[in-house]
């Protein structure tokens, strides 16, 4: 059968990233009209990214890391069939058929089945307990087998064993690595780059055993260990195989297509394969000889089939070989020709022992031209340097000083590069579209390019490029680069925070009538004014509660259904069993749904706005104190045992945490920042993943700077070493006292570093050498805000005042009544409210109806008024001397939390408000979503009558 009897069935047999990609480059083209398309996957949900798979151990959901969602295929027309095996396929009838016995014609077939783990085929390896890492049900299985074992053996030291070491150590198992070649990423580093990756994975309690063979398995009723070849043995609970990859091109094969002897469908340089119906991209393509093992040429291969399927002529002429990627904390990038040991090959090296940095380029005999490379430690200019060669551009310098880059006195910037050198390998956007783009829109910021352009929108490596080229094309342009926080505070962060230190302005009307702009501001000006003025004077959040966000306001965590989580202080990790107990029944009378963080605290989700004053109030006497996980601030120290408890410990990494926490807790900073302390180099804690962390050796404390994980992991670099207690804190007062003073507004401390000139090692000279002579007065800054700390839950629940700001509705303490809940594993989780989503859109019978007083309602904020059945947001403008009311439900995500958004104004003067939860913007005129993908929102009429609020229930316009 056929999909449809008027469009040609295209069916795409494999829903990994490479089949996505596929389908979203077909939808996009003129051609997508013709087809019907239905796609075949494996595995029980849509696609997803299988590069940070690992990431699905260190906490990130299945459903986070899908890239797309079974709604968008619904939404595109594309019939997704999950969990369906394609068995067979007739090419005479253009028919495939699955396990479960559908069949389906096809006028075009894609294969985009991707690999298989390759198995070694070696005694015992059909033992309990041997796993491969492949899929997120792989990791689940791994992960439950985990719990009753204590070490782990991983066959393969390449790309995929490395991350496959990784997801393990995650287990806190112990885990050994072993390579049958004689170093680690034999394909991508050469002896010396190998070696220094080594020593860093070492360094973390991996062993790495090389040169070995693995010739048997061995366990009876489950795993035991592995057999060498030479008869040395390796215990093991559990054995992780990773040791390369298998085009799955079985049942191509079988069906008579053209496959090659090594593996692999044969495919030309449209990616069609031996039959001209049927084409193959991805892993499971043999192209030109070569399969490859990365998402990036499968994108392009997915790009030039989509092309070829609509009609189109383009080429897919093959992929250079480059990889990018952190492994196990450590930066790798190789390019070309990385062991240049032919007799035309000159390499000029840079090796830092104590920085664990290590480059190598290899050039031509004349030095003209450069052949291949290898960066460990450091590959910030990976995007050049990899484009240099791949271009064969001529070496406009010196090949010594392309290594020192970076913005350190040397190396090659990116407007170097000719017009069509790629820049985003993701969306294959070149140097010369960026530009063109950025003169043709007049694109002023990274999100413009990404809208425009889509280059730094995949997987963020390009970012610094991007930004890069941007930021020479406006100087080319004769614009000015700006860096203003808005239209209302023309000026960055970092002078903002000069001149109100120096004039000492202590409100936003200060800052205001200095810049002659609005004093009403906006949803980006009003948070880093809050946020200055704390870091300069210690104020509490409440004592500005109009400038700030609502987590800042409320102090807790705003999450699904309008309800915030609590995180109580508990500092370096350490918790008595009596406050065990008393969070325990603080959670259960509250109905508060728990998780342990992995920052070492507890998360009590669930909690009402009219709750939390009451919550804290318990937890208060209790010895708690808010843990300011609302806040851009100092937040948590994380520790492992240290020396207390650990065999390996050389430090007190509990006590000096505990200490660290104390002493800065709650400090306002530009953007989040947090901490850590391990007690070895085993780093448990994984210090060097922090903004500031702390790895204990044999002669003190090693502190390290400016790293961090989430969606760009950056590797903290070493500031100094073998300190003292006392000389160690008093470099931590001085790293954040100068990151506050200089930062951009919610700027993380690793793009910080990234942006300073000199890098590292101009941020050495300033706050360890003094170069600039400022340290005493960091040193009196710090102290004086950690001499201003004061606990902002206790100082809340004692000020009635303020306390009674804490509610959903202006006149009661009833709370949101939509707000629902459904079991999840023993406990709860918020649910929407389809109803009263359908309810926000009836309107209502004109009428004025007195909803508040005035007083009821804080200057420059907003509360929930009931109007007729409905939840309606009042705010006060004061600053505009003007009332305005709309629907409290924000259309984006159904929930009622407008009323608790900021307010301010656009840049034509009219009055908006930026949603609490995901801050889009709407108009208090039209109601209109400035960011056009949302519906509006209804506007009533306000009238004042002495002390009374009137709102009319018919909405306005």
């Amino acid at each position: 059968m056929r999909a449809s009897d008027s469009l040609e069935s295209l069916v795409v047999v494999g829903n990994g990233m490479v089949g996505l990609r596929f389908v979203e480059r077909l939808l996009s083209s003129e051609a997508a009209a013709r087809f019907a398309i239905t796609v075949f996957g494996d595995e029980p949900r849509p696609a997803y990214d299988r590069v940070h798979l690992t990431s699905y151990l260190e906490g990130k959901t299945a459903d986070e890391l899908l890239l797309r969602s079974q709604s968008w295929y619904d939404d595109n027309s594309v019939d997704l069939r999950l969990n369906t095996p394609v068995t067979e396929l007739d090419r005479q009838k253009r028919e495939i058929q699955t396990a479960d016995g559908q069949r389906l014609g096809y006028d075009y077939l894609v294969l985009a089945t991707g690999s298989a783990a390759f198995v070694p085929e070696i005694d015992g390896i059909d033992t309990d307990g041997v796993f491969v890492y492949r899929t997120i049900e792989d990791l689940d299985a791994i992960a439950a087998y985990a719990d009753d074992c204590a070490t782990a053996a991983v066959i393969g030291g390449g790309l995929l064993g490395l991350e496959a070491a990784k997801a393990v150590l995650e287990l806190n198992l112990e885990t050994t690595v072993v390579e049958f070649a004689p170093r680690l990423m034999p394909r991508q580093l050469d002896e010396v780059g190998a070696s220094m990756l080594l020593r860093s994975i070492q360094k973390m309690g991996i062993t790495v055993l090389t040169s070995r063979a693995t010739s048997a398995i061995i366990g009876q009723d489950r795993v035991d260990g592995l057999l060498f070849n030479d008869n040395r043995r390796l215990d093991a609970d559990m054995v992780v195989i990773s040791a390369g990859i298998r085009p799955r091109d079985e049942f191509a094969r079988a069906a008579g297509i053209e496959v090659d002897e090594r593996g692999g469908v044969l495919v030309d340089d449209q990616l069609r394969s031996s039959d001209p119906r049927i084409f193959a991209i991805g892993e499971v393509a043999r192209h030109r000889g070569t399969i490859y093992g990365l998402v990036g040429p499968g994108y392009e291969m997915a790009e030039v089939a989509a092309n070829a399927i609509g009609g189109g002529d383009k080429a897919y002429i093959g992929t250079e070989l480059s990889t990018k990627l952190k492994l196990l904390g450590v930066d790798v990038a190789s390019f070309g020709d990385t062991v240049g040991e032919g007799p035309g090959v000159r390499s000029v090296t840079f090796h830092d022992e104590v920085g664990r940095l290590y480059k190598r380029l290899n050039v031509s005999r004349d030095g003209k031209r450069l052949l291949g490379g290898i960066l460990v430690g450091d590959v910030s200019d990976f995007t050049v340097l990899a484009q240099l060669y791949s271009q064969g551009a001529r070496l406009p310098q010196k090949p010594s000083e392309l290594l020192l880059g970076g913005g350190k006195g040397g190396g090659v910037g990116v407007m170097d590069l000719p017009n069509d050198a790629q820049i985003c390998s993701c969306e294959n956007v070149t140097k010369g579209q960026l530009c063109q783009a950025i003169a043709e829109h007049g694109l002023k910021t990274v999100d413009d390019i990404k809208a425009q352009t889509g280059a730094a929108s995949g997987c963020g490596g390009c970012v610094p490029a991007v930004t890069d080229v941007l930021r020479a094309s406006l100087r080319d342009c004769g614009d000015d680069i700006v860096e203003h926080i808005c239209e209302h505070v023309p000026m960055s962060r970092r002078d903002l925070f000069d001149v109100m230190r120096v004039k000492q302005l202590h409100s936003f009307q200060d800052i205001a009538a200095h810049c002659g702009t609005s004093p009403a501001g906006c949803e980006l000006c009003k948070p880093v004014v809050a946020s200055v003025l704390a870091s300069l004077y210690g104020e509490l959040a409440f004592v500005h509660g109009e400038l700030q966000d609502t987590n800042d306001r409320f102090m807790a965590n705003i999450q699904r259904g309008g309800t915030y989580s609590v995180v109580p202080r508990i500092p370096g990790g350490e918790i008595t069993p009596e406050r065990l107990i008393a969070l325990g029944e603080i959670a259960k009378d509250h109905g508060l749904y728990t998780k342990i963080t992995g920052a070492q605290r507890i998360d009590m989700f669930g909690a009402p706005v009219e709750q939390l004053p009451t919550i804290w109030e318990r937890l208060v006497g209790h010895g708690f104190e808010s843990g300011h996980a609302y806040g851009k601030a100092v937040r948590t120290v994380k520790s492992c045992v240290g020396s207390t408890w650990c065999r390996f410990g050389v430090g007190d990494a509990i006590g000096m945490a505990i200490r660290v926490e104390n002493r800065y807790k709650g400090i306002r900073t530009p953007h989040k920042t947090k901490s850590a302390v391990s007690g070895c180099m085993r780093e448990c804690a994984e210090a060097q993943t922090k903004d500031w962390g702390i790895i204990a050796s044999e002669k003190g404390w090693n502190l390290y700077v400016c790293g961090n994980g989430g969606t760009r992991p950056r590797h903290a670099d070493l500031l100094a070493t073998d300190l003292g207690d006392d000389e160690l804190i008093t470099l931590c007062d001085r790293f954040l006292m100068y990151y506050i003073m200089t930062a951009d507004k919610l700027q993380r401390t690793s793009v910080w570093l990234e942006k300073m000139d000199g890098g590292i090692e101009r941020l050495r000279q300033v706050i360890v050498e003094n170069s600039l002579g400022i340290c005493d007065e960091l040193e009196t800054q710090m102290q004086a805000l950690v001499g201003s700390y004061k606990c902002e839950w206790r100082e809340l629940v004692n000020n009635p005042d303020k306390r009674r700001l804490f509610s959903h509705f202006a006149s009661d303490q009833s709370g949101d009544p939509d707000i629902r809940f459904v079991p999840e594993r023993s406990q709860k989780r918020p649910s929407q409210a389809p109803d009263a989503a359908a309810k926000a859109k009836d309107i209502l019978p004109g009428g004025w109806t007195k909803v508040a007083k005035t007083s009821e309602v804080p200057a420059d904020r907003g509360v929930a008024v009931s109007l007729g059945g409905r939840q309606i947001a009042l705010f006060n403008f004061a600053s505009m001397d003007s009332w305005y009311a709309c629907d409290n439900r924000c259309p984006h995500q159904n929930e009622n939390v407008l009323s608790r958004g900021i307010i301010g104004v656009a840049s034509d003067g009219s009055p908006k408000l930026a949603c609490a939860m995901h801050k889009r913007q709407f108009s208090l005129c039209t109601g209109i979503c400035h960011q056009g993908d949302v519906d509006p929102i209804n506007i009533y009429p306000v009238r004042v009558e002495g002390d009374e609020v009137y709102v009319n229930s018919a909405p306005s316009g």
